[in-house]
């Protein structure tokens, strides 16, 4: 995809329910390398070591402590491979393909082992139910590389825009990350104040990762392909202010979920709007107002104009241009 693509081209339409299979494939792949990146990068708050990241060919780790040295695990979703790159001057490579995640399991620990890497501490899925094993998986086989292709485009596009919507955010924010637990890309902003204690409830994951994930007062924000005929974009805040599930002039189509405490925009909705950089901007901006102004966050001193550098270098042309 060129970066002159149409807006056809950068947002893809994918339905759910005609790759639901392979996202669920992909999901436990996803798990399994962001377990061996849990099994070595130092704890950082909020889990935020834990996370991929959207890169020009999928999803990959970035760079993870081994030893004296790094490695970096790669989803390429434009080759269908996992990419396992060592500061020592090795690559191997594993397959993405159709068959059960039990056989992927089995061939990245043989990758693993010969690299000095070590294996997931608890190699099984978490917040999944039922939760199985990686090496006893053999229920999750399917793989359609040309709709796990498609979803790393949709990534792609929403990493953009929320990454530009992160710019705005001079506080504690998130990186704009992809938390394999749930299958979702995230950013998160923070108000500096800590938060009620989180009861937990995931499944198949201890209270305490939810106690540390939700320590402080946060509005989130991100993508995941569900909740919407294509996936859908979500916005919820913790604690959530009073009123927040009233909030008005989001964009059409937004709703707000009661069972899962959130406003969610279908990715079809952004897709098909005649601006959909901008409708999601709109969705992300509102959404955050909606959480920060009731619960009275200093929103003067933890924003900042993105385009400030911009505007400097103008002021700066202007100067030596009057000068002359």
């Amino acid at each position: 995809m060129s970066p002159a693509s149409s807006a056809a081209d950068a947002w893809p339409a994918l339905r759910v329910d005609e790759w639901t299979p392979t996202r669920d494939t992909l999901h436990m792949i996803t798990q399994v390398v962001g377990k061996v990146r849990l099994a070595h990068a130092p704890l950082v708050n909020h889990w935020w070591q834990s996370a991929l990241y959207v890169s020009a060919r999928g999803l990959t780790t970035s760079a993870v402590p081994v030893g004296s040295g790094v490695v970096d695990l790669e989803l390429d979703l434009v080759d269908h491979e996992l990419v396992v790159w060592s500061s020592s001057g090795e690559r191997r490579r594993v397959g993405l393909q159709a068959r059960p995640v039990a056989d992927f399991y089995a061939e990245l620990v043989v990758v693993l082992d010969a690299l000095g890497i070590d294996r997931p501490h608890q190699p099984r899925p978490n917040e999944v139910d039922p939760s199985i094993p990686f090496a006893e998986d053999d229920v999750h086989s399917a793989y359609e590389p040309e709709a796990a292709h498609l979803f790393w485009r949709q990534l792609v596009a929403a990493d953009r825009v929320l990454g530009r919507f992160r710019a705005r955010y001079s506080g504690k924010v998130s990186p704009v990350h992809f938390f394999w637990g749930s299958m979702d890309l995230a950013c998160t902003r923070f108000s500096g104040r800590p938060a009620p204690q989180h009861p937990g409830g995931a499944p198949n994951c201890g209270d305490w990762v939810m106690v540390e994930g939700y320590s402080h007062e946060l509005s989130s924000c991100g993508f995941w392909p569900g909740g919407g005929e294509e996936g859908a974009f979500y916005a919820y805040a913790y604690p959530e202010p009073d009123g927040f599930h009233d909030t008005a002039g989001l964009p059409d189509g937004s709703v707000y979920s009661i069972e899962g405490g959130q406003f969610r925009l279908p990715y079809e909705a952004v897709r098909t709007a005649a601006d959909p950089d901008a409708t999601l901007m709109a969705f992300l901006q509102r959404t955050y107002e909606a959480a920060a102004d009731p619960a009275g966050w200093d929103r003067a001193a933890l924003e900042v104009d993105p385009d400030r550098w911009q505007h400097h270098r103008r002021q700066r042309g202007s100067g030596r241009g009057a000068g002359r």
